[in-house]
């Protein structure tokens, strides 16, 4: 049985009264039973939640999101990746020692840069390679050999192969050798690469010098180079020769240089040898040189050493024999050098027809034949003189002379 709660109709009455006197706008209290006055009132309910925006909820707007946050990174990496990586490109090589490298003709920047990763010269290949193309040098590498300094960075390495500064080699062709002799030089340098040029160029066409050129360099480029050079120094004097020389060709030209070459192997005494042949010329007189004589007999393989010039070979009719036709040979027997050309072309003013040896590798030079028949004897002389010295000294004759032992 359930308990209520008695209130008197005068206390009801006075409550109502004084509280309607203090708060006159406060509703009346309705009588509830036990059971409804011990139940809880509710409470305040909690606000509603905010409902999203449709473009908030938008799947583009959710994927722009993912990119631009994967761009923001991307960005950051590659930023990262440059930044160390140009700390690399320019930091000292692993190398501690300076070492050559050969760039082949044709060689791409991989390759490069995997040849210099496995010569330890670099130490990243990749690298160096997206170094070089993004300073856009990719192209610009030369072939040839490179002598890469111990610690070089890649940088550095990337503006030698750029240069082209290679290492040069040298190839010294003394003036004077046939085109055959040069060609023999040229096939055993082991610098030089390739075949040489299946035809022979024609005789006094090359270029007598000290050629300057890089490893991988072939036989073939050589040649036309020396070719390309001896037309030029030619044609240059040339043009420049005294306009009273009897010689009305440049093969002619090219032709007395080289007699004045194998005559003498003293500059200073090319001119006036240049001028007895060119007075000879003038006079119609046969030149008579022994050198076109060993080149009508042997050619451009030129003259064994132990084989002398015999009293015999004068009457041998070659078409170079100058002793036996009359004017110049058919051709050169010999490249000349620069010093032969100039002789040629800007000969002494003398009027010397005969010229011999004076036994210390100059000549002697006369306008006569008595003079130079005198000066022949001479020669003899001390030729004879000479090989008898020779001799005492190689039999180890007591009475030879310690000059003669001492080959003074």
């Amino acid at each position: 049985m359930s308990r209520g709660v008695c209130v008197s109709s005068d206390q009801q009455s006075e409550e109502t009264n004084g509280s309607a006197a203090n708060a006159p706008d406060r509703k009346p209290i309705v009588p509830q039973s036990a059971s409804e006055a011990l139940r809880p009132e509710p409470g305040t309910p909690p606000p509603l939640p905010k409902r999203r925006s449709r473009r908030a909820r938008s799947q583009i707007v959710v994927f722009a999101n993912f990119m631009l946050s994967l761009v923001v990174l991307v960005v950051l990496a590659a930023a990262a990746a440059v930044y160390f990586g140009k700390l690399a490109f320019n930091e000292p090589g692993p190398s501690d020692v300076t070492t050559n490298y050969v760039v082949k003709s044709g060689t791409g920047i991989v390759e490069i840069a995997d040849g210099l990763e496995r010569r330890n010269i670099i130490s990243d290949a990749r690298v160096f390679k997206y170094g070089v193309q993004a300073y856009g040098h990719q192209g610009d590498m030369k072939a040839g050999e490179y002598e890469i300094k111990a610690h070089a960075s890649m940088r550095e390495i990337m503006d030698l192969l750029r240069s082209g500064k290679s290492l040069l080699r040298s190839l010294t062709i003394p003036e004077g050798l046939t085109v055959e002799q040069i060609f023999q030089r040229v096939r055993e340098d082991e610098v030089l690469v390739g075949d040489l040029p299946a035809i022979m160029p024609s005789e006094g066409s090359l270029f007598a010098n000290t050629m300057r050129f890089s490893r991988g360099t072939t036989r073939e480029e050589l040649i036309k180079k020396m070719q390309v050079d001896q037309k030029k120094l030619v044609e240059d004097i040339w043009e420049r020769r005294d306009p009273k020389t009897p010689l009305k060709t440049i093969e002619e030209f090219v032709t007395l240089a080289s007699i004045v070459e194998k005559e003498t192997g003293k500059a200073d005494e090319r001119p006036r040898v240049a001028a007895v042949f060119i007075n000879r010329l003038n006079k119609r007189m046969r030149l008579q040189s022994d050198p076109t004589i060993i080149y009508g007999l042997f050619g451009g393989k030129g003259k064994p050493s132990d084989r002398p010039i015999l009293k015999s070979d004068l009457e041998k009719p070659t078409p170079y024999n100058t002793y036996t036709i009359n004017g110049l040979p058919p051709g050169p027997i010999a490249n000349p050098g620069r010093d032969a050309l100039e002789a040629v072309a800007h000969p002494s003013q003398t009027k010397d027809l005969y010229f011999v040896a004076d036994g210390t590798g100059g000549h002697v030079f006369a306008e006569t034949l008595e003079e130079h028949n005198d000066n022949v004897k001479r020669w003899r002389e001390v030729e004879k003189n000479r090989l008898d010295e020779a001799a005492k000294a190689a039999t180890g004759d007591k009475n030879a002379s310690p000059d003669a032992d001492n080959g003074n």
